[in-house]
């Protein structure tokens, strides 16, 4: 039996936000913030994006958003300071193909906002929403060994920490190691 299909995703309203982010659809005004802040080695450390990155990926991955948006297939967010809106990261909801209505969530964050909550609290907006709005059973969220920045996010999200999936991800051309955490509607209940 295939697993049932998300139902069209369409950006929620009102916004997600709260003190620390706001979160929107991406737009093609967004494509230098983008570029400025994939030239970070730290994003390509953690991260599957080209490296050098250049403008012309930030266009593709942005076109690539705006598509995913209109067809209804994914959520993705461009994390916005609350206060002035520039850009400060992006956080990004698939489904997951291997659970049936079960998503998973990938980010990243710029050097200038880490360490502020900006990952968790988008994390956290986007996980209760898609729990609760979309009814999802299971958002999945992982990380690669030695990525304890990340990590420290999922559970501050209140997600759960499901173990070491090994040689679970490739990531340019070789395998990697996956810390895996999920989170199920039942979970909201208890923070």
């Amino acid at each position: 039996m295939a697993a049932p299909a998300f139902e069209p995703i369409h950006p929620p309203a009102p916004a997600l936000a709260d003190e620390r982010v706001r979160l929107r659809p991406w737009h093609l005004a967004d494509v230098d913030a983008v570029t400025a802040a994939c030239q970070d080695s730290e994003i390509a450390r953690w991260v599957p994006i080209p490296w050098p990155y250049l403008r012309e990926h930030a266009v593709g991955f942005i076109e690539r958003t705006i598509a995913d948006w209109a067809d209804g297939v994914a959520a993705e967010f461009a994390l916005t300071d609350p206060g002035d809106g520039h850009v400060v990261g992006a956080l990004g909801l698939r489904r997951d193909p291997s659970v049936p209505r079960g998503g998973i969530i990938g980010y990243w964050v710029a050097t200038e906002a880490r360490g502020h909550g900006v990952a968790t609290s988008a994390t956290r907006l986007v996980a209760h929403w898609a729990l609760v709005k979309l009814r999802l059973e299971r958002v999945s969220l992982y990380t690669y060994v030695g990525n304890i920045a990340s990590q420290r996010v999922a559970q501050h999200a209140g997600f759960r920490f499901e173990g070491t999936l090994r040689n679970w991800v490739e990531y340019r051309g070789q395998p990697r190691d996956a810390v895996m955490f999920s989170l199920i509607p039942e979970d909201l209940a208890t923070r």
